[in-house]
């Protein structure tokens, strides 16, 4: 809570749903009471008209019934309302109504109440022009001088100001170059006019310039008529501002009177004949203001509301006072209410009316004394101690996200799975070539705890599934409401999904504006894609998944698969994806194994996340809490490299057919200009068959987009599949070492880094980057690795050897010992070797990787620069002395050559070996040559 927040003095909220502008507030003693208090008037869009005479017990008490002296609902929307003296023959305060085509002026009386109902309230019309021209705002004074009356100058939408003399109409005039119409005020020092152009100029009209010019109902007339019949509209003076004015008053203090100006960024105060006095720039966007006289402090003071909520008080240029409102005000007046002088009055755009005045509220905590006690060094000791082991283990461990604070209290989202596929499919456009494609039903539910707005809900599902409706969309949701929706999921593309889990977010706002998301995850059936089939003998692919808890009968881990009277189905099981492969699911019957095998790698990852899930599922049942999954074969990377080569393939193939289409719309462009060419001639010539050579290109083009598209389809297929036997590796890793939720984690973030694979940025490079980070990070056995920079620019490699050494040493890394993690600090690796794993591979083949080198590398190391130098030429003088004796004029010669110099230094990575041989190959080059 701000500690200059607007004393709350009397407040209320007016009708519902209405809207109100800075012209619908008026403070004046309407009611001609003679007491100095002022009464609220308030005009809304809607036609209602209030008056008010707040009379609250304390401070921030409501409206009470008695302080609405009149409410009255008029058949037109109400743009301004005005109080003076327009009533001729009296000098008693009238109420001026303008509506868009009208305006009236009221006489407002009370009559004392006898009984307990109170005084009673009524309007009456004194007299109402009915306007020609639509109208804007208005403004009222003494014009020309006249003594105990005003008079009233409406300004229209087309730029017309017409002058009421009361009852009468008196003339109108059109303001030269006008274009919108813009605050309009009038200044009786001068007896000018002063409004604000569309073409942000302030601008100034003498009334008798108005009063003697062209009559503007011969603005039809031709200009040579015009000129003749009157004279010239000319400005008195004219100021650019620079901006859109919002709002212009005139206030008159010391016998002078200056003009204020509220722009979109500043507000200016200038002299009567348009110099400028001061301006000031305003830090928030303004909504109102309002110049006033400060009596007490002999000075002008400004109220400026802007659209943070926030009322400024200026003294000229500074800024004196800065207090909170609860609304956005669009107007603001300063009244005498009930005895208290300077009430401030607001109304927002809503209708919410406040009465507030500015001061603080003095805080009266004190707070207690504390009790003096003994300071225990062993406990601070020992507390000091935990802090610095939880900074240190911290700053050690990061997440790959940023944690994200959870709201699910404001808005809860949950995901229920119907347990049954679909009596009726509800598939649409699906490519599976099945008899029937299931589906099943989603049922998303929004239960709100607290009131919140534009509520959007977007359900997803891995591609190649589908729903029958992905986006949802809620206006509000009321405190403690609830919102459910239905949906279908189904397969569409033909072929298996790499993951069967669904996402659904709910982004949302809160009342106060802030934007908000909740999300929650759903697991779908393994029925949606496959069902029974029979089991296969004969496999090419065999993965074996050792436990370390007695072997489950498949009839109780897979009951909506298996039948419950076959017996067979205790140890065997079959089941049938809807693309037509099959996976074979045995149990060993002694041994605590289970076999799952299929003719394609990539079909086994379902089913074996399926297996692993249940299992763990049916033992946590059982409330057995150390069950783990072990793999102790080798890791297929073969076949995984084949699903690679095979990706990286269609992307060439890409590439390829893009090129190709890029060259024949390059043709298919030039022959189009021969042709055109050649019709435009006025000679006819003949066209050398280039018609025939248009309509063969065409052919082409047309070939190559449908084999393109039907590569685009194969790749989309291809890079499913690769992300299926990726999930594969990742699992089977992790049961072979035994990697914890962070490790896995790290794994699938370095090998699952793209969810949709592009032209742009493939599959291929963004792993082989991450595996390389790993590899001279966490993963580095020297120092050297770590000081290795890799390439900032992710480009198609020409082959995939690269990556797949990579993949084979990361395996070997993780088999030797290492493991997985985000901290910067150097792994130590560990020399146990696990039980299985790859073939290692020599450590030269990261040296291979990592010595060919950016030519544009710069090495800012002078220090070790320097010292490999030395070492460099010490290397090279034992080399020449121990081979030849008189070669110490060869060695001055090599010694001065530039080019050899910066060889020696350039080669400052290699091992010591690489040195002497490199030293070896440039003397003898030197020599020969010389």
């Amino acid at each position: 809570m701000s500690l200059f927040k607007a004393r709350d003095w009397w407040s209320t909220a007016l009708g519902e749903k209405e809207e109100f502008d800075q012209g619908c507030l008026c403070v004046a003693d309407v009611d001609n009471s003679g007491s100095g208090q002022d009464k609220i008037i308030v005009g809304s869009y809607m036609g209602y008209l209030r008056i008010f005479n707040p009379h609250p017990v304390k401070p921030g008490d409501g409206m009470q019934a008695e302080d609405l002296l009149l409410e009255v609902q008029l058949r037109d929307s109400i743009l301004q309302v005005e109080v003076g003296k327009f009533v001729s023959g009296t000098e008693l305060l009238h109420l001026a109504v303008l509506h868009c085509r009208k305006l009236c002026v009221y006489a407002v009386s009370g009559t004392l109440g006898n009984v307990e109902h109170g005084n009673q309230y009524q309007i009456k019309l004194t007299y109402e022009h009915n306007l020609q021209r639509t109208a804007c705002n208005m403004t009222y004074g003494p014009f020309g001088g006249v003594k105990g009356r005003d008079l009233i100058c409406i300004q229209s939408m087309d730029g017309m100001l017409m002058l009421f003399e009361q009852e009468s109409y008196a003339f109108g005039r059109f303001l030269p170059g006008f274009l919108l119409p813009g605050p309009i005020t009038y200044s009786s020092r001068t007896d000018s006019f002063i409004t604000v152009s569309s073409c942000q100029q302030v601008e100034s009209y003498k009334y008798q310039v108005l009063a003697f010019a062209t009559d503007a109902d011969e603005r039809e007339e031709t200009e040579q008529q015009k000129l003749s019949s009157g004279k010239r509209l000319v400005m008195d003076w004219v100021l650019n501002i620079g901006e859109q004015a919002l709002d212009i008053c005139i206030v008159s203090f010391n016998q002078t009177s200056s003009v204020f100006v509220l722009g979109e960024r500043n507000f200016f105060c200038l002299k009567d004949n348009g110099q400028i006095r001061f301006m000031k720039k305003l830090d928030c966007s303004p909504s109102c203001f309002l110049p006033y006289c400060s009596v007490s402090e002999g000075t002008i003071n400004t109220l400026v509301g802007n659209h943070n909520n926030m009322l400024h008080v200026y003294q000229d240029v500074t800024l004196k006072w800065a207090t909170q409102l609860p609304h956005i005000p669009v107007a603001v007046k300063v009244g005498n209410l009930q005895d208290l002088k300077g009430v401030i009055v607001t109304l927002s755009d809503g209708g919410h009316l406040q009465c507030s005045y500015l001061g603080t509220d003095p805080s009266l905590f004190q707070a207690p004394k504390v009790e003096s006690r003994e300071i225990n060094y062993e406990e601070l000791d020992r507390e000091m101690k935990e802090l610095q082991k939880i900074i240190k283990e911290s700053t050690k461990t990061q997440d790959i996200l940023p944690k994200s604070e959870k709201y699910y209290d404001d808005l809860r989202i949950t995901a229920e799975v119907s347990p049954d596929l679909d009596v009726a499919s509800q598939a649409i456009d699906s490519e599976v070539r099945a008899e029937a494609v299931p589906s099943v039903t989603v049922k998303i539910t929004l239960q709100s705890r607290l009131a919140v707005q534009k509520t959007k809900l977007s359900i997803c599902v891995q591609p190649p599934l589908a729903l029958t409706h992905d986006q949802f969309l809620f206006d509000d949701i009321e405190s403690c409401g609830s919102k459910a929706v239905a949906l279908s999921v189904f397969l569409k593309g033909n072929c298996p999904p790499a993951e069967l889990e669904g996402n659904a977010v709910a982004s949302y706002s809160m009342p106060t504006g802030i934007p908000r998301v909740a999300q929650c995850k759903f697991r779908l059936p393994l029925r949606l894609i496959c069902f029974p089939a029979q089991p296969s003998k004969t496999a090419n692919h065999k993965l074996t998944i050792d436990t370390n808890k007695p072997p489950v009968s498949l009839v109780n881990l897979f009951p909506d698969f298996a039948d419950q009277s076959d017996e067979d189905q205790v140890n065997v099981l079959g089941f049938q994806f809807l693309t037509g492969s099959r996976i074979t699911l045995l149990a060993s019957k002694t041994s605590q194994r289970y076999r799952i095998q299929s003719e394609q790698l990539e079909d086994l990852w379902l089913i074996t996340k399926e297996l692993t899930f249940r299992l763990e599922e049916h033992f946590k049942k059982q409330n057995s809490k150390d069950f783990t999954c072990i793999f102790s074969g080798s890791v297929p990377l073969q076949e995984y490299f084949e699903l690679i080569d095979h990706h990286f393939e269609l992307r060439l193939n890409a590439e390829k057919f893009e090129e190709l289409l890029s060259e024949r719309a390059i043709q298919f462009r030039a022959i189009e200009r021969r042709l055109l060419t050649r019709f435009k001639d006025k000679t006819p010539a003949p066209l050398q068959h280039l018609d025939t050579l248009l309509e063969g290109t065409y052919r082409q083009i047309i070939a190559l987009a449908d084999a393109a598209e039907e590569n685009q389809i194969n790749m989309f297929q291809a890079f499913t599949k690769l992300k299926s036997a990726t999930q594969l590796v990742i699992m089977l890793i992790s049961l072979w070492q035994k990697l914890s939720t962070d490790q896995v984690a790290i794994l699938e973030a370095t090998f699952l880094p793209l969810m949709q694979d592009t032209q742009e940025l493939g599959w291929e490079e963004s792993v082989d980057a991450a595996i390389s980070h790993l590899l001279r990070t966490c993963l580095s056995k020297s120092s050297k690795e770590q000081a290795l920079t890799l390439t900032s620019q992710l480009n198609i490699p020409k082959d995939t050897s690269r990556l797949k050494k990579h993949i084979t040493l990361l395996c070997d890394r993780l088999a030797k010992g290492g493991r997985l993690c985000l901290s910067t600090d150097t792994n130590i690796q560990q020399t146990m070797v696990m039980p299985g794993g790859c073939t290692p591979i020599q450590e030269s083949d990261l040296e291979e990787r990592t010595g060919i080198q950016d030519s544009t590398t710069m090495f800012t190391n002078h220090r070790h620069l320097t010292k490999q130098k030395s070492k460099t030429e010490s290397c090279f003088m034992t080399t020449r002395s121990s081979c030849f004796g008189q070669s110490q004029s060869i060695f001055k010669v090599v010694g001065q050559n530039q080019m050899t110099a910066w060889m020696l230094c350039a080669w400052t990575d290699l091992s010591d070996v690489l040195w002497s041989l490199l030293f070896f190959f440039l003397f003898f080059s030197f020599f020969f040559f010389r």
